[in-house]
């Protein structure tokens, strides 16, 4: 069944001057063996056409590479999805993207032209650690061209598991958090994630599960050994870093002014 919706928007369209609740939450890994996937990822999500700030943040000089989680636009086909990605592709070359549920099905399609999909692929980060990745949301009110039933999800990510079955260690870029955490809950206290990303993190848990969909949710939190990553929404200026490497898995919440 599909997860429990708002009776409002759970995101913000546009390029929004309201202030995002950004919850800081500690987070690292356990684990003092884990492989390495590089040096610092930056992640954001939610960007809804706002590139004002695609060159503002300072960790760009060192990161290995970008991660968007989805919503580049708000209801927006190629064209508008081209301008985000050129924007962040001018101030760093490894730039990773998928769709949101405000994003249109051609820019899916786009994405995988491009080579940089992650949307239901496998993307190796090294000889032991891949991204998987699910776009789109669960059901809503609100009609967005990219939602779809939590069968679905059950099926992507099923297959993504199959195919990465190899690595030692996976990364989870889902553009709709995991049911009942703190980064799927609205404004109103309802929590609106998607039941087969949270079912899939308690079989499989990955080291991350990197998240968005949800603006005023940006937070950290385990589930079991996974943690769960929702920046906040890119147009209030919000993202991530996130490391994965030998001495564990981190991540930390970043906001631009």
């Amino acid at each position: 069944m599909p997860s429990p919706v708002p009776e409002s928007a759970p995101y913000i369209p546009g390029c929004s001057s309201s202030s995002a609740r950004l919850s800081r939450f500690a987070g690292s890994a356990d684990s003092s063996d884990m492989p390495s996937s590089g040096r610092v990822w930056v992640v954001l999500g939610d960007i809804h056409g706002c590139i004002r700030r695609a060159g503002n943040i300072p960790e760009l000089e060192y990161a290995a590479g970008v991660i968007l989680t989805g919503d580049l636009t708000t209801l927006g086909g190629v064209a508008a999805a081209r301008t985000v990605i050129e924007a962040f592709q001018a101030v760093h070359p490894v730039i990773l993207a998928q769709i949101g549920n405000m994003d249109r099905a051609e820019v899916n399609d786009w994405l995988e032209a491009k080579g940089i999909n992650l949307h239901r692929n496998v993307r190796e980060l090294s000889p032991e650690v891949a991204l998987l990745g699910v776009g789109g949301s669960t059901f809503s009110p609100f009609g967005t061209p990219s939602e779809f039933p939590e069968a679905r999800f059950s099926e992507w990510l099923e297959d993504l598991a199959r195919r990465a079955s190899h690595y030692r260690e996976l990364v989870l870029v889902a553009h709709t958090p995991p049911y009942n955490t703190v980064c799927d809950r609205t404004d109103g206290g309802l929590h609106v994630g998607s039941t087969a990303i949270r079912d899939f993190i308690e079989e499989y848990q990955p080291a991350a599960c990197l998240c968005g969909h949800i603006h005023e949710s940006a937070g950290i939190q385990r589930v079991g050994r996974t943690l769960v990553v929702n920046p906040g929404s890119f147009s209030t200026g919000a993202y991530a870093l996130f490391t994965l490497d030998e001495s564990g898995v981190r991540a930390t919440l970043r906001r631009l002014a």
